[in-house]
């Protein structure tokens, strides 16, 4: 039987006949959804966002990264097709669950998006089916969680009639030298053969694949990268903080460091953390383990010093207000750029958010401008992009640079601001001796 099922599902995924469903079709799901329909699989993109489905039907994309002629072309291909109804999974052989893992207002995580995707999974489970778990978790999901669910009241054995593995998403958008395509995937099954047939799948479209022993390996591998970031980026936050008081330049400090060609990795401060993983999977992994009774203390310590950058980056621009003999309450504030990086029109997480609320809190008038993003709904916030930038810099009594877009023409804002707070270097030596430009 275990040779049966594995064998057949190698059969087709070396024959393109494997019928492919991705669950999810954001940020992660698209591109893989694209990457295989690619490779020549007939590809179903499930998604209970009927917004999205319409759009990847009339063969138009809503990811920045996904031109929107090539989901026009592969549509028009037959291969590629979007729905929201689960059942189409019956039919499937091969599944990737690609769906959100937020975290809640108490920074526990929220697995109700890989709870439900698993309840329709269960529904349409058969034999000869490989699923693969992609959303960011803590270690020991895919095994206590959905081969709980999935191999429960079926009849079916994981890794002889189905095959189950964990294979963390690797997107990061707007970059153009590393994709779906070419970034390696790390892959770990339940058991060998898991490992095995999920491994075959995804190296029929992607470049590299990275086998390793478990799940759970896989899971922590994910975990680890994030959590590598995250507390660097805590690292050189803190140094600022700590530059500051000694009357030194951290942009400086940081870029002299950078030289050394050995046992450095450079990496800069900012107005605080932004976007799908850094400033949430590491605290999947504290909140883990503070149920084993252990503490991972530099996640929390790198939390808490990330999350009070935008109080900080506030605090810079109210005493810089107070320098030139003005209130923040009452003052125009602009904020140049949202999205939670440069180029890209992802508002996930940043910190910018923050940002704005904190001054509106404070009294500030607050507009902003972002090329990428024409408006913001968030929890109280309602604002749209200012029309033309370059008034929007004149008219305010301080502009902030939370996002460093490159579309920005930073010496016409230098000449055109009467005050500036530069939060990412973005203006370098224009700003280094303006008496105008106060630095992180």
């Amino acid at each position: 039987m275990t040779n049966m099922y594995k064998q057949r599902l190698l059969e087709k995924f070396a024959n393109r006949t494997a019928r492919v469903a991705i669950l999810g079709m954001g940020y992660v799901g698209l591109p893989l959804a694209v990457a295989f329909a690619e490779a020549g699989f007939e590809v179903l993109g499930i998604d209970p966002d009927k917004r999205k489905i319409d759009t990847i039907q009339r063969g138009e994309s809503h990811i920045q990264d996904i031109p929107g002629a090539q989901i026009a072309r592969l549509v028009s291909a037959g291969k590629l097709r979007a729905a929201v109804d689960f059942a189409a999974l019956a039919e499937a052989d091969a599944v990737s669950v690609c769906v959100p893992t937020p975290l809640r207002k108490t920074g526990d995580p929220d697995l109700s998006f890989i709870l439900s995707a698993t309840e329709q999974l269960a529904k349409y489970m058969h034999a000869g089916m490989v699923i693969i778990l992609e959303s960011t978790t803590y270690p020991g999901t895919t095994r206590e969680v959905l081969l709980a669910e999935l191999g429960k009241d079926n009849g079916l054995t994981v890794g002889e009639d189905f095959f189950l593995a964990f294979s963390p998403e690797r997107v990061d958008p707007g970059r153009e030298d590393w994709t779906t395509l070419n970034t390696p995937k790390v892959i770990g099954g339940i058991t060998p053969a898991c490992t095995e047939v999920a491994a075959s799948w995804y190296a029929c479209a992607l470049k590299t694949v990275v086998p390793v022993s478990s799940a759970e390996v896989a899971e922590m591998a994910k975990l680890l990268e994030n959590t590598f970031r995250m507390i660097n980026i805590g690292l050189v936050n803190e140094m600022a903080m700590m530059c500051e008081k000694l009357g030194v330049d951290v942009w400086e400090v940081i870029d002299a460091a950078a030289t050394k060609p050995f046992g450095f990795m450079k990496f800069t401060p900012g107005p605080g953390l932004g976007g799908h993983c850094i400033p949430i999977d590491p605290l999947y992994l504290s909140w883990k383990l503070r149920a084993l009774n252990y503490s991972a203390r530099f996640i929390e310590l790198a939390s808490e010093i990330n999350t009070g950058m935008p109080r900080y980056v506030v605090g810079k621009v109210q005493d810089a207000l107070n320098d030139q003999e003005k209130s923040l309450k009452g003052s125009q504030v602009l904020v140049l750029g949202v999205a939670y990086k440069p180029d890209i029109d992802d508002l996930r997480e940043s910190p910018a958010l923050d940002v704005i609320g904190l001054l509106q809190q404070k009294g500030a008038e607050v507009r902003y401008h972002d090329p990428y993003i024409s408006s913001l709904r968030h929890e109280g916030i309602a604002l749209d992009s200012a029309k033309d930038w370059l008034q929007a810099v004149r008219e305010a009594d301080c502009v902030v640079i939370v996002t460093n877009h490159k579309s920005y023409d930073y010496p016409a804002l230098h000449d055109n601001a009467q005050l500036i707070v530069d939060t990412r270097n973005a203006l370098g030596r224009l700003g280094r001796n303006s008496s105008k430009v106060v630095r992180l």
